[in-house]
């Protein structure tokens, strides 16, 4: 998993409440599985005409917001079906980072996983970096994991908090595998001794 330190790109407003994990990757996207390609289908219903042409007025295919980096949105993002597909197509995008007053739980877990930085924030501060990110192409945030502060683009810095745990993984590009794997050494020692006292099996 790539490493996530400080992330300094444009931000997206996305001002809608409650979007589900079928509007972030609707179902007929599920059937790969492979955490890459899901990119260009994120939001889709929301990005595209039902004939595939794009919706001018959407965020995401506004000039300013096509290489948004972070995503500040509504409350409980991320609600829905369990999907991991949602946090795929959002890395996928380019995106590592996104910011919202509330977000449902197993969205929340799922992004950790996949290198994406969930910032919770009360909604007045949510309120005061969206309006920032309206700014288009002048809306460079810099998201710094290392002293949990983003700085928007007038230069006030905004602190959050995030568990320990999750930031060191993430500080350090580990996932569940990236994780199993720093005891590799323990593990190769216990089928090691297995082996010889169990050759059975």
């Amino acid at each position: 998993m790539e490493k996530f330190t400080k992330l300094t790109g444009v931000a997206a407003p996305l001002p809608m409440i409650n979007i589900d994990t079928d509007m972030i990757i609707p179902k007929q996207f599920l059937k790969t599985i492979k955490r890459s390609g899901l990119g260009k289908n994120l939001f889709d219903e929301m990005r595209y005409t039902p004939e595939g042409g794009e919706v001018a007025d959407f965020v995401l295919n506004k000039p300013a917001y096509r290489q948004a980096k972070v995503l500040i949105a509504g409350a409980n993002f991320g609600c829905g079906s369990s999907r991991e597909h949602a946090p795929w197509a959002i890395a996928d995008f380019g995106i590592r980072c996104v910011i919202a007053a509330s977000f449902a739980d197993i969205f929340f877990n799922n992004c950790f996983k996949n290198g994406i930085l969930p910032i919770k924030l009360p909604q007045a501060q949510v309120d005061a970096l969206m309006k920032q990110a309206e700014n288009g192409a002048n809306a460079t945030f810099t998201v710094d994991l290392e002293t949990q502060e983003i700085t928007a683009p007038d230069g006030s810095k905004t602190a959050f908090e995030v568990d320990s745990f999750r930031r060191h993984c993430l500080l350090n590009g580990l996932d569940d595998i990236g994780l199993t794997l720093q005891k590799n050494a323990k593990i190769e020692a216990f089928e090691a001794a297995r082996k010889q006292s169990q050759p059975w099996l």
